[in-house]
Order: C-alpha cells, then structure tokens, then sequence
C-alpha cells in the first residue's frame, strides 16, 4: 500500500526501511515498518499501549547490529493507525481480541516481503505481550519469542478491581465504552511526568526521548484507555491466566522495579511454560528495552542469542 510518514529523527532507525499503510480484515488501516537487512531472520516486534512505530527504531537498530531484519506496527487506536472511538487519546479498542486482526494483517504483510527472510521470531512488549501469547496459542509461526514487561496482568488495587470489572462491563454494554476512565488523568504519561519517579525507565536519555516523541508530535500521544479497552483487557489477562501455554521457545525479562504490569502474574506464568525462561533485570523499570545502557546490552545480547539458538 501507500508510503506512510516516520514522524521522528531517521538516525533513530536502521537504514532503508520503509513505512507503509496496510489494513486489517475489518478495513481499519494501521501503519507498519519494516527493516531488512539482517540475513539470520525476522523479528516481529509487538509494541505496547501508547506506543507507535517511531519508539521502536532504537530497537530495530539493536536488532539490525546483530544480524537480524525486522517489522513492527501501530496497532489499531495507536500511533498513526485509525482511531475508532470517541476520543483519539483513548486507544479504544471494542474488543481486546481484535488486536488479532491487526497481528494476522500486520503477519501478511511480513510474508509478502522476500527481503525479510524467515525464520520469523517475535519480541513483545507490555500491551504487545498479551496480544502475542493470544497470538502463539492461535499458531503464529515463530521460532522463538521474548516477552518484556508483558501484560499477563494489570496492577490495580485488589478493592478497585471488581469496581473496573463492573464500571467495564456496563459502559461496554451500553454502548458508551469508548469514553475515557473516570478519574485517570487524560493527558499523555511521558509527556507530564518528569523524568524523576517515573515508572518506565532509569535512563534519563532514553526518557527524554520518549517525552519528546510526543510532545513534538503530539498526534502519537495516548492518555487514559477507554472503559471498553479495560474491560476486554481484564478479561483477556483473566483468559491468559489459565491457557494452555504454547510449545514455542521463549524468554521472559522483567525489571525488578516493575510498577505498570502485574510481576506477580508473569511469575506465575513463567513457573507453569515449560518452554520458558524468566530473567529478572535488577534496577530496571517497565521499559526494560530502553534501560540504561548496560541493562539494553544485556538484554539484547541475550534476545539475539536466544533467537540464534532457536533458529
């Protein structure tokens, strides 16, 4: 399809990537890049909530340094992608499980590009790492997958939940689930939270650049999620919870320091997947993909090894 816009600094990207539109089976067109030129295979990388292509390109230049192509996507309410609910800064998704129709279109457009060669691995973060699992159990073909921070959980106070559980479900019901949570602050997290006692990262670069992705370009910022997209959200965690796990190689990092996603649960998770290996990142937030510099070549020394081992 047609060329799409990378908002941000190039030198923030691997060279000779593209961008381009594509749509989903249910016409909501989405936005993806894609960066070959690594020979040893293709990595999907799933972002998170709030995320958007450009975050990615640091991470696609990691990958590219040890050998490997890759692709990512904004999924639907995010980045450039369609925004179908009231309020553009929600995210709002009808269902949890539509993200799939993102990931099975976003697959397709990997196949239909010979410059970006198989095998195909997965890296999912947060938001990306509930859709990706949701994904391995319906038979996404990947070698191997590693998981950052993934949302196995939601952490919300244990009086609140069943408080989330019934406001979701009604607003859902009655059609209204596309407005924004009441009471959570509406604006975009990185762009009015100094970096001092954020919950994403402990580098003070990588914040920055984080915070000036969406304040100079404010159209890629997201706030608070519609009552419908916790709902679902919840739901699927809940879902997750109790599947069977797929037989896919795969390794798990969170930061010891995890504040945004439910540590608890992927512990749990990570005890009964057999084919899993879960690694604890000391001093490092959610963001663990953009840590400060020892913790990055940390991880991604282990991710590449990991894929390599797989392939």
């Amino acid at each position: 399809m047609a060329q799409a816009a990378f908002l941000t600094d190039p030198s923030e990207r691997p060279p000779n990537g593209q961008i381009t539109w594509f749509e989903a089976e249910d016409g909501v067109r989405l936005r993806a890049a894609f960066w070959p030129g690594g020979a040893k295979g293709t990595v999907l990388m799933l972002p998170g909530r709030t995320e958007y292509i450009e975050k990615y390109g640091p991470s696609a230049s990691e990958l590219h340094d040890r050998g490997f192509s890759s692709a990512t996507l904004d999924w639907r309410g995010q980045g450039l992608a369609d925004h179908i609910g009231a309020d553009d800064i929600t995210g709002h998704v009808g269902d949890f499980l539509d993200f799939q129709k993102d990931l099975r279109a976003f697959v397709a457009e990997v196949e239909a590009r010979p410059e970006l060669p198989r095998p195909y691995y997965m890296l999912a973060h947060s938001m990306g790492g509930a859709i990706g699992l949701r994904g391995l159990i319906y038979g996404l073909d990947v070698k191997a997958a590693v998981f950052t921070g993934p949302m196995w959980g939601i952490l919300i106070r244990p009086h609140m939940r069943p408080v989330a559980h019934v406001l979701g479900a009604v607003a859902h019901a009655l059609g209204f689930g596309d407005r924004p949570i009441p009471g959570m602050d509406h604006g975009s997290y990185g762009a009015r939270v100094p970096f001092e006692g954020n919950m994403l990262t402990t580098d003070q670069e990588m914040y920055a650049l984080m915070h000036d992705h969406v304040v100079d370009h404010p159209q890629l910022a997201l706030g608070a999620p519609s009552m419908s997209w916790l709902y679902t959200a919840l739901r699927e965690t809940d879902r997750l919870k109790v599947e069977k796990l797929p037989d896919v190689p795969s390794l798990i990092g969170i930061g010891n320091l995890e504040r945004v996603v439910d540590p608890d649960r992927i512990r749990e998770m990570a005890a009964r997947w057999s084919s899993a290996e879960l690694i604890e990142f000391n001093g490092a937030e959610h963001e663990i993909l953009m840590e400060v510099p020892e913790v990055r070549e940390d991880l991604y020394s282990r991710i590449a090894a990991h894929f390599s081992a797989a392939g």
